[in-house]
């Protein structure tokens, strides 16, 4: 046996003596008042719902934010046997440029080749985009796996080895390779670019776009 709660009648009750005043239909201001607080209720949530999903809220690095500083070792053919990022990119205000890469890429592979030969051609000739810092960063790959590769690519720019992608995955949020970051020489990002789609020419003028006017 259940509590089943009896049906209400389909007769609406009389008033009694007196309390007419119950039975009145809802002013129309008590109606707005609702509404307004509904509406209020929604803005909020939709605000709170906006700032979840800024990429800054997360602290994944984005274009206008800080580049993540590190450091790690040097498996590159130059430079000093730890590399580092600081927090105004280069260095001293130096513009940087971070090429994430790996041996076990193929996109990489392909990209890779024709930027390093664009670097080597800027350091030879000197200038503005000569003193644009080139950083590797070598992800998923051994010391002897990465300085093989290196090697076979020509990349004549310090690497910092990334195996366990700390850097890579933990830092900057990457999933896979390629991915470069140009770096204005404050320390914030000025463009990201994701996946294999540079070209000379396209990476020149991402340099060039690092370089204050008038230098």
């Amino acid at each position: 046996m259940t509590d089943a709660t009896p049906p209400e009648s389909s007769a609406a009750p009389a008033p009694a003596p007196g309390d007419a005043t119950e039975f009145r239909k809802p002013r129309k201001r008590f109606i707005l008042i609702g509404l307004g607080i509904g509406v209020v209720i929604v803005l909020l949530i939709g605000l709170f719902t906006s700032l979840g999903t800024n990429p800054s809220s997360t602290g994944a690095p984005h274009e206008g934010g800080a580049v993540p500083p590190f450091t790690a070792s040097n498996v590159g053919p130059v430079g000093p046997s730890q590399i580092s990022v600081p927090a105004d990119g280069g260095g001293n205000g130096t513009p940087a440029v971070l090429l994430f890469f790996g041996a076990w890429c193929s996109s990489c592979r392909q990209e890779l080749p024709p930027l390093t030969a664009v670097v080597r051609r800027q350091d030879k000739r000197g200038g503005a985009l000569a003193r644009i810092r080139v950083i590797g960063v070598d992800s998923f790959d051994g010391t002897s796996t990465a300085k093989s590769f290196i090697h076979t690519e020509s990349v004549t720019f310090p690497v910092a080895t990334d195996p366990q992608a700390d850097i890579t995955s933990g830092l900057f949020y990457f999933k896979g390779d390629p991915y470069t970051v140009f770096v204005n020489g404050n320390g914030t990002i000025n463009k990201i670019v994701i996946g294999a789609q540079l070209t000379p020419a396209s990476f020149t003028a991402d340099e060039r776009a690092l370089i204050p006017s008038g230098t």
